[in-house]
């Protein structure tokens, strides 16, 4: 009993802590150190091996998954100084109109991160043209917050087939499935979200002007000028090249198997046993391509891409950290007691998998620790029970990213970091379009499995 409330006692205190902006790594080995010591875990092997060095530790996960997170950030600091993202947002305002800023920063978000670009720089790449697009259209800054959550952090992460997100890749490696698989589950899925999302962002767009709510800018906030950057920005065609290139690249494997060409080809049975360095590749060669295309980054490619190296290391380290507080978590008796139970449960398979792998994701506060604790405890039970591998592969990842997004979620500090907003005044709408659309949405994926 007192392993079970040491075990809500660690996973209250973090949320608390992230509530009050203190640094998630040190949070996380804080709250590691109250499982350990609740659980009498042997406090020398719980911190180097379950938190750090173990199947699920936090260095174990980093240098798994370095390239691809260095990868998509070199890729991201590309687009956003070449002035390639802004150029194709503005192509957006130009069909779509400024009032209709939060369908742009969606779609704008939502295509940087299904072709490549991580969360966190989709973010700092796109809050300066949303500060702008925000003015212009008079919407209260608080649901920019919610816009770009909705476009880079739900449908494009988990629900799309082909991404090259790490919640994507993450189930490749235990299911031997690729990137495409439950295809139209997650296109179901994908719409779902997207459609319920921007539903709740224009009702609240609406109800905000009849309360007299406006955009204020922060203290901080700079509002670019576009016309100085104007003789820089790419046209939005070119701009959209090495977008295209990095799904491409990842799609060919695919179209070729399934055209019959190249099946004993070297490269295509590199391809297909490489989940993570084969995408990580395509955002390389796109990121190559990218410098050789925009004139804006040509003189200083290599040290733009030192500086996107840069900025996939705390992110990392952030995710990671988290991961290894799960990876203790995962040595209690409380959370074997967990297992049991959910395994056990009087549940169809797959409403039994959304339960687990929400759960796991939302005492974790990542996605992607959910989906990798997942893996190495829970994948093999459930697929003794007879799941399709590639259900097993969309379902888990779309159930992770629900109730990962509670307030002590990573990405979601950083967000309201970079915006300059506080729980209070923005984590309702995050809250929405990042937990509750997604639970509903999986939700009816699920049920839509279930009667095909």
């Amino acid at each position: 009993m007192i392993g079970l409330l040491g075990l809500l006692a660690g996973l209250g205190l973090l949320i608390w802590l992230a509530l009050r902006d203190v640094n998630i790594v040190f949070a996380s080995v804080l709250c590691s150190l109250v499982v350990i010591a609740t659980n009498a875990l042997p406090l020398a092997d719980s911190l180097s091996n379950s938190y750090a060095f173990g199947d699920l530790g936090a260095f174990t996960f980093a240098g798994r998954f370095f390239l691809l997170f260095a990868a998509g950030a070199i890729f991201g600091r590309l687009m956003g100084d070449s002035h390639a993202a802004t150029s194709i947002a503005m192509a957006l305002v130009r069909r779509l109109g400024a009032h209709r800023a939060l369908w742009i920063t969606v779609l704008s978000c939502a295509l940087l991160t299904y072709g490549g670009v991580v969360v966190f720089v989709v973010i700092f790449a796109m809050y300066p043209l949303g500060l702008r697009l925000l003015k212009e259209a008079d919407i209260p800054k608080r649901l920019f917050c919610g816009a770009a959550a909705l476009g880079a952090g739900t449908f494009t992460l988990t629900a799309l087939p082909g991404t090259p997100s790490i919640h994507n890749v993450i189930p490749t490696l235990k299911l031997g499935t690729d990137l495409f698989a439950g295809a139209g589950l997650g296109l179901f899925g994908g719409a779902v979200m997207l459609a319920l999302g921007m539903f709740y962002l224009e009702r609240e767009r609406v109800k905000a002007r009849a309360a007299g709510e406006g955009f204020v800018a922060g203290p901080n906030d700079v509002i670019p000028d576009l016309d100085a950057i104007q003789k820089d920005m790419p046209h939005w065609a070119l701009a959209l090249i090495p977008m295209i290139v990095v799904i491409g690249t990842i799609l060919a494997p695919r179209l070729l198997e399934l055209a019959g060409i190249g099946g004993s080809s070297a490269i295509l049975q590199f391809a297909n046993s490489q989940p993570v360095i084969w995408p990580s590749m395509a955002l390389i060669l796109a990121s190559v391509i990218a410098v050789a295309l925009f004139p804006a980054i040509r003189k200083g490619g290599l040290r733009l891409m030192g500086n996107g190296t840069q900025d996939a290391i705390m992110p990392l380290i952030a995710t990671s950290a988290v991961i290894g507080f799960g990876g203790v978590v995962a040595q209690t008796s409380g959370f074997a007691t967990f297992t049991s139970a959910v395994l056990g449960a009087d549940l169809p398979p797959l409403l039994s998998v959304f339960t687990a792998a929400s759960a796991v994701s939302g005492i974790t506060g990542s996605s992607s620790g959910g989906l990798q604790i997942f893996m190495a405890t829970l994948a093999d039970p459930y697929l003794a029970k007879g799941i399709d591998p590639e259900e097993l592969h969309r379902i888990v990842a779309m159930a992770s990213g629900g109730f990962d997004s509670l307030p002590h979620c990573g990405a979601v500090i950083a967000m309201l970091t970079i915006t300059q907003l506080t729980h209070k005044q923005a984590y309702k709408d995050v809250g929405v379009v990042t937990v509750i659309v997604p639970v509903v949405a999986t939700l009816l994926t699920v049920g839509l499995a279930m009667i095909t």
